[in-house]
């Protein structure tokens, strides 16, 4: 039961090439980001991540992104990376987007392992008809296209089949967690971690605060150990380092 791994490189060392990857995080916030450097020093290369954006560049997701490691990316936001815009322009790597609010559905589906889910977001859209470029070609048409999904009516409304998604791992950030891997995120850190915890067949959690078992009161948790195979405690300056996306003040 005790979960607590001697470093960010332990728990990362078995990541084979080829992996798929859940990852926590919004935007700069809630990114497990020592666990993705110990992923960039380890070397595992032709990744596939499922992530709500690929962070910016030089941080979070974007330093895998920067070095040719990412092959795949399953996310809704791609706004903040530029180099994330040049390779999938250049048609060297595969997207494929997904309205935010179902990209958080697939997760939690695939963890509670629901195989499907019909919902109205993107009916009428190239999101149910396929077309969507996921990959370009080098001369900038399209080299794999989003397929058509199935649709179905429900009580006069028409939906869409989404599969749930599960991953070989999962990479999140807590604030707070035990020994047994239960876990409390703080406030707007509890994004998509909870989610993409759930998803990961074996889910490592870089931890700001540690406390022994018993200390977190049962009812505070929000996500329980059962979702969780290995605990990073992070160093009070790895906790503390959180970049702002964008600073705004006045002049």
């Amino acid at each position: 039961m005790d979960k607590v791994m001697a470093s960010a490189a332990e728990a990362v060392a078995d990541i084979q090439p080829g992996a798929s990857l859940a990852v926590g995080g919004f935007g700069l916030s809630g990114v497990p980001e020592i666990l993705i450097r110990a992923l960039l020093d380890q070397g595992a290369d032709n990744l596939r991540v499922v992530s709500n954006n690929c962070g910016v560049d030089g941080r979070g997701l974007g330093v895998l992104l920067s070095v040719g490691r990412i092959a795949r990316v399953i996310g809704s936001y791609v706004g903040e990376n530029k180099e994330f815009a040049r390779q999938y322009l250049a048609g060297e790597l595969e997207v494929e987007l997904v309205p935010q609010g179902t990209l958080a559905e697939r997760l939690r589906a695939g963890g509670a392992g629901i195989p499907a889910f019909y919902t109205p977001a993107g009916v009428g859209t190239q999101v149910a008809s396929g077309g969507l470029p996921w990959r370009y070609a080098p001369d900038g048409s399209v080299a794999v296209a989003s397929p058509a999904k199935e649709t179905r009516e429900f009580a006069g409304r028409r939906h869409v089949l989404e599969h749930g998604i599960t991953t070989d791992y999962a990479l999140v950030r807590a604030w707070r967690g035990d020994r047994h891997g239960n876990l409390v995120f703080r406030k707007s850190a509890a994004n998509f971690n909870p989610l993409a915890a759930m998803a990961g067949r074996i889910t490592i959690a870089e931890v700001e605060e540690f406390v022994e078992t018993g200390d977190l009161n049962p009812n505070e948790v929000h996500l329980p150990g059962i979702y969780v195979r290995r605990v990073v405690v992070l160093s009070p300056p790895q906790a503390a380092d959180k970049p702002i996306e964008k600073r705004t003040v006045r002049p």
